[in-house]
């Protein structure tokens, strides 16, 4: 059987449904055969223990090194987990009140041993989810929408499409299926995966296909197909492109110089790395395919984007906070929107992000690259790990492709999380199920 995630959460054990890494769907969700749907909305979650103080922050980190124990103590780790992972280069990036640390690992290339940079551009895929999102609070903020309206005052042909809300789609409880758990549509991909996507084919295969078996509003299914629809939505609402929309709401008032919408376009700015996977049936274990020039269009508003370390770091401590982005009572509320899908303690999925022991952001996936994008609502710290895999390494599933040299005694993990876990670990707050 040939693994296939494409933007789709991999399982961490116990830990928080979609932002973590391996390569089985989460065990947590709803059941996707016959039978009477749910009806039960979850608890709302308290994964940020004091949304006030996250909000208060709204003073730029300082850009200074870090102190150099502290920064041998976080290389040394990043060195550990990095050696357990797929993937051959790494970008790590860490600020906190502290200071930063920046620092390359690897190679870029392993044909020509390009090393790794710290400023490398890289497809950052469901990372773009949170701008989506962070999109949709602005024009919820501004009263250009409710997030309570339903999705058909937007888009027509939606499944339950009167009792999907834009909250919903952002939260992943709509009960729209994602477009790329089709089996058909895949097939297209794996085949063609230089093909541009339009928007509109995406949500065609999505809106196709029947939706999950239970009541929109309680459960969670992550879905591709939901952030493609707020993506119309902010087109509608607005009148302009998403691209307009991301660049003037936020590109600009961040002054995020290296972060892109390729809208289409499989170009990769320089400097960039390979990115290699084993996806869809390419390439090897021995031999893992180069996806680097694979076009993300298949993902436009849910998983399109480019970026760099240090422009997340700066957006995911502004994504946090809402500082220059989103008023502060509304960022209260996004503060506040996850739902514990996982059971009480265990975090929850919100709006366009999630929330894990305090950690709040998003990991990015599609073939050829890995992201992790985490802010600690504890204690400030922003953490950015990049790789130039996809691939898993670590007691994976059967049906998971990995590396010939693949460390079996260790927890499956996507490499980007395996990085970020350990540096949380060392800082101090795990990324790991609340305690009760």
């Amino acid at each position: 059987m040939v693994t296939v995630r494409l933007a789709r959460p991999i399982a961490l054990a116990a830990a928080l449904l979609v932002l973590a890494g391996c390569t089985a769907q989460p065990v947590p969700g709803p059941a996707t055969g016959s039978g009477t749907p749910s009806s039960t909305v979850p608890a709302v979650s308290t994964c940020v223990a004091d949304p006030s103080a996250v909000v208060a922050r709204t003073a730029d980190p300082p850009t200074t090194a870090l102190p150099a124990d502290l920064a041998a103590t976080l290389d040394k780790a990043a060195q550990g987990a990095f050696a357990q992972t797929s993937a051959k280069g790494a970008v790590v990036a860490v600020q906190s009140p502290k200071g930063l640390f920046l620092k390359a690992y690897g190679v870029a290339d392993p044909a020509t041993g390009a090393p790794m940079t710290t400023d490398i551009y890289q497809r950052v895929g469901s990372i773009t989810k949170p701008f989506t999102g962070t999109l949709t609070m602005q024009l919820a903020a501004e009263g250009r929408l409710s997030l309570d309206d339903p999705i058909s005052k937007y888009v027509d042909g939606v499944p339950r499409g009167d009792e999907v809300t834009i909250r919903m789609l952002a939260d992943m409880t709509s009960s729209v299926t994602s477009y790329t758990k089709d089996d058909a549509w895949q097939k297209i991909f794996f085949a063609e995966p230089e093909r541009v996507w339009k928007p509109e084919e995406l949500l065609k295969a999505g809106l196709g296909l029947k939706p999950q078996d239970f009541a929109p509003g309680t459960a969670f299914d992550y879905s591709n197909t939901n952030t493609i629809l707020l993506g119309f939505v902010i087109q509608k609402v607005t009148g302009k492109s998403y691209q307009d929309v991301l660049a003037e709401k936020i590109l600009t008032p961040l002054g995020l110089t290296h972060t892109i919408f390729p809208a289409g376009s499989a170009d990769l700015p320089d400097p960039h790395a390979q990115g290699f996977t084993l996806q869809g049936g390419h390439g090897t274990p021995e031999s893992p395919a180069n996806a680097t020039n694979w076009n993300p269009s298949w993902g436009w508003s849910a998983g399109e984007l480019i970026s760099s370390a240090q422009d997340l770091l700066r957006f995911g401590r502004a994504e946090a906070t809402g500082a220059g982005l989103v008023p502060a009572k509304d960022q209260l509320e996004r503060l506040t929107s996850f739902r514990e899908f996982n059971g009480p303690g265990n975090g929850g999925y919100g709006i366009g992000w999630g929330c894990q022991n305090g950690w709040v952001g998003h990991t990015g996936e599609l073939p050829g690259y890995n992201t992790a994008m985490f802010y600690s609502t504890k204690d400030d710290t922003t953490i950015v790990t990049m790789v130039n895999s996809d691939i898993p390494s670590g007691g994976c599933p059967s049906d998971a492709r990995t590396l010939t040299d693949n460390p079996t005694d260790l927890p499956c993990s996507s490499p980007a999380t395996r990085i970020f876990q350990s540096l949380a670990k060392e800082l101090g707050t795990p990324f790991a199920p609340q305690k009760k």
